[in-house]
């Protein structure tokens, strides 16, 4: 491999010489309209071992990942399979190779059993299907890997993690020994982490090779045996993994500099409580989505709000935000009522609100930088550009926002810029002083440098007194910067924990669902 900075580390279930290479690329090159995905890489794979692509959003890693399994065809550069040269026109050509790729977003249908999604689209099936052959056969490819999952249960019943584990079955049932993983903890509980590393392990155990798609630093380093960093399309490293680098090592090789994403937490006394909320409840369609929620913030305080996907965290927030009426239950801001008193209302005492779509209900997309930082600052009809552009201009310094000029059009802009606009818009307050800050997943589909630099804002903004409700389904970010953790599970607060002395195991428990101490 060319540019190597670091020793090449033989695979954990090896010894001896290195394991064969399983799978190499050789000078890929790929170019998009107005954009070079990968420049010259070079990348391999060893038989039972993981090897992880790293890099920021837009590196590269993504674009490599998808011709390794046929999705796209490079422009130059050639790819071998144990040695021998292969050309990949699709996906269905990767699995003749034993190349499969389980994708961030399941391709599940979920009224469909397991087994059926298993074997969907495999060409060895009879006309007529023989269930019971078929669910055993589903069920011994998935135990032999360690992998244990009901064939007959209903796709849609299912958990995340154990989704995420139909895919990988329909990849080794298809026959694949090369699998790559595209960043597969996104949507997992620490619990399923846990279990999905136990499987990664079984895997390369018994010869497989897994290339691994992340951009979480210390599951990188705690899963690796080898990591391929890409920055601007070209490599910038091949390292080590388990024991042989750190985070601060790959974040310097993804961004070029060193990264500050250590623990933050309120450097002084809290204040005067800002929000209170009191026995709130929501139900919808006779649903219940929020049970007898109670909790308050203060100022100076960032009180995170943990949880899986779908438990109520958006409908909290929107509550909160006044653009949902509660069932029952009240919310103060500052002191003042706001239930039922709508968004304006809110945000004239002082509400800023940051949602988990950015470019859906945070921003608008067709409109330009400038424009997108008037809305909610500003409500008259008629607005005079001209005298608002040097503020603009000011917050697009102020908050490092990369764009041509305050004309730039936010859907042209990347996922960490939007995210810039909208917390410049949101922490800069306006024509009222910001109190209270409700923020969702502010860091979400960021890279790393996008993500110190949101997290040194939000750390600035309850440094200079405002309260914060952090809402965020990615517990390393909650257990690194909120004050005290509350953890929703189906709608219900039911543990709260200090943020200092948190457990990453019993807050993961939480929002599983299990009993824990300090269940609310």
């Amino acid at each position: 491999m060319t540019n190597a900075s670091h020793e090449v580390v033989k695979g954990p279930h090896h010894s001896g010489d290195a394991a064969p290479i399983a799978l190499s690329a050789h000078s890929i090159t790929k170019r998009f309209p107005g954009v070079l995905a990968n420049d010259s890489v070079d990348f391999d794979v060893r038989a039972g071992e993981v090897h992880t692509l790293l890099g920021e959003n837009g590196a590269g890693k993504s674009t490599l990942a998808a011709m390794l399994c046929g999705l796209y065809q490079p422009d130059s550069g050639y790819m071998l399979r144990n040695g021998q040269p292969i050309s990949l026109s699709s996906p269905r050509a990767g699995l003749q190779h034993g190349i499969a790729m389980v994708h961030q977003h399941f391709r599940l249908v979920e009224r469909f059993t397991v087994a059926e999604n298993v074997v969907l689209g495999s060409r060895d099936l009879s006309f007529t299907l023989k269930r019971k052959n078929i669910d055993d056969k589903v069920a011994a490819v998935a135990e032999s890997y360690g992998l244990p999952i009901d064939p007959q249960a209903v796709v849609g019943e299912l958990s995340v993690g154990q989704r995420q584990r139909v895919e990988i079955v329909k990849a080794l049932y298809q026959g694949a020994e090369i699998l790559l993983l595209d960043e597969p903890t996104a949507v997992l509980v620490p619990a399923e982490v846990e279990k999905l590393f136990e499987n990664v392990h079984a895997m390369t155990a018994a010869g497989k090779s897994i290339v691994f798609i992340s951009h979480k630093l210390g599951e990188v380093v705690e899963i690796s045996d080898r990591v391929t960093v890409l920055r601007g399309g070209r490599v910038t490293g091949h390292v080590s993994g388990r024991g042989s680098t750190d985070t601060k090592e790959l974040a310097r090789l993804m961004v070029g500099r060193d990264i500050n994403l250590s623990t933050q937490r309120a450097s002084h006394a809290t204040g005067h409580e800002v929000l209170q909320i009191r026995e709130l409840s929501l139900a919808s369609e006779g649903v219940d989505i929020l049970s007898n929620i109670s909790f308050n913030v203060h100022e100076g305080e960032m009180v995170g709000i943990a949880g899986v996907a779908g438990n109520g965290q958006r409908e909290l927030a929107d509550t909160i935000a006044g653009l949902i009426s509660p069932t029952s239950g009240t919310i103060s801001i500052g002191g003042a009522m706001t239930t039922d008193r709508g968004p304006i209302a809110a945000r004239e005492l002082g509400l800023a609100y940051v949602p988990e779509d950015r470019l859906g209900m945070g921003l608008v997309p067709s409109m330009s930088i400038l424009d997108n930082l008037l809305l909610t600052r500003d409500r008259r009809i008629v607005v005079d550009r001209a005298s608002v552009r040097p503020e603009a201009n000011r917050l697009i310094e102020q908050f490092e926002i990369k764009a041509n000029n305050a004309d730039h059009i936010a859907r042209k802009l990347s996922g960490g810029n939007a995210q810039k606009v909208l917390l410049a818009r949101e922490l800069s307050g306006g024509r009222t002083v910001t109190k209270l800050l409700v923020v969702c997943s502010p860091t979400r589909g960021l890279d790393v440098g996008a993500i110190e630099t949101v997290r040194r804002l939000l750390d600035d903004a309850r440094s200079a007194g405002q309260a914060i409700l952090l809402i965020s389904e990615d517990l390393d970010e909650i257990m690194s910067l909120a004050d005290r953790i509350l953890v929703l599970y189906r709608g219900a607060i039911v543990h709260e924990t200090p943020g200092e002395s948190a457990q990453l195991a019993t807050v993961g428990a939480a929002m599983a669902g299990l009993k824990t101490e300090g269940a609310a």
